[in-house]
C-alpha cells in the first residue's frame, strides 16, 4: 500500500521536510551540516535554503567551506570542528526580506510604549552538490563566478581660486 500525503499538507519548498514526510518517503542519502553567518543548516543536493544576506550576485556560484558534518548514507564524517577539504557548492537564487516582526516595549503604570518593526534581509541559495574532502566538481561550468562589485573611478576637478580669472 502506497501512502501519500494529502496535497494540501504536501511541503511547498524542498528545504522543508517534516518528520512524517521523512518517515514515509525517506530522507536524503547524502547530506551535510554547514555553518553560515553563525547558524547551522542541514543541506542536501537540490535543496533551497535561506541564509543571512551575503554579497553575491544573483546566479553566481558560492562555495560554503565551513562543513561540520558529511553523511553519504553509509558513513558519517564529523569534523573537529570542521571537515578538512569538504565544501558545499551553492548558487544564489535571489535576495529578499523576511516578514516584518513587531518589537513592542512596554512598562506598566508609567505610560511608556515603544513600537518598532524589523525585516531581516536574506539570500536564497540552491544547493548544487556536496563535495567531500578531495572531491572535484562534476561540472566546472563557465557560469558567473563570485566577483567584487566594480567601483567607479573618481577624478578630481581642479578648484578655481575665488579671485583668479582663467585666460
Amino acid at each position: 500500500m502506497d501512502i501519500k500525503p494529502h496535497p494540501a499538507t504536501r511541503p511547498r519548498l524542498d528545504s522543508y521536510r517534516p518528520n512524517w514526510y521523512i518517515r514515509y518517503f525517506g530522507g536524503p542519502d547524502i547530506y551535510a551540516i554547514v555553518e553560515n553567518g553563525g547558524k547551522q543548516y542541514k543541506v542536501s543536493a537540490g535543496q533551497t535554503i535561506k541564509v543571512a544576506r551575503t554579497a553575491v550576485e544573483q546566479g553566481s556560484t558560492l562555495e560554503l567551506d565551513r562543513v561540520l558534518l558529511i553523511s553519504d548514507g553509509e558513513t558519517v564524517t564529523v569534523g573537529t570542528p570542521l571537515v578538512e577539504g569538504a565544501r558545499v557548492v551553492a548558487t544564489a537564487v535571489d535576495e529578499g526580506r523576511e516578514k516584518k516582526i513587531i518589537v513592542f516595549k512596554y512598562k506598566a503604570k508609567v505610560r511608556y510604549r515603544k513600537k518598532t518593526g524589523h525585516r531581516q534581509h536574506f539570500t536564497r541559495l540552491a544547493i548544487d552538490e556536496i563535495l567531500p574532502a578531495g572531491a572535484e566538481r562534476k561540472d566546472k561550468g563557465d557560469g558567473p563566478q563570485k566577483r567584487r562589485r566594480q567601483q567607479p573611478k573618481r577624478t578630481r576637478q581642479p578648484v578655481k581660486a575665488a579671485g583668479s580669472e582663467e585666460v
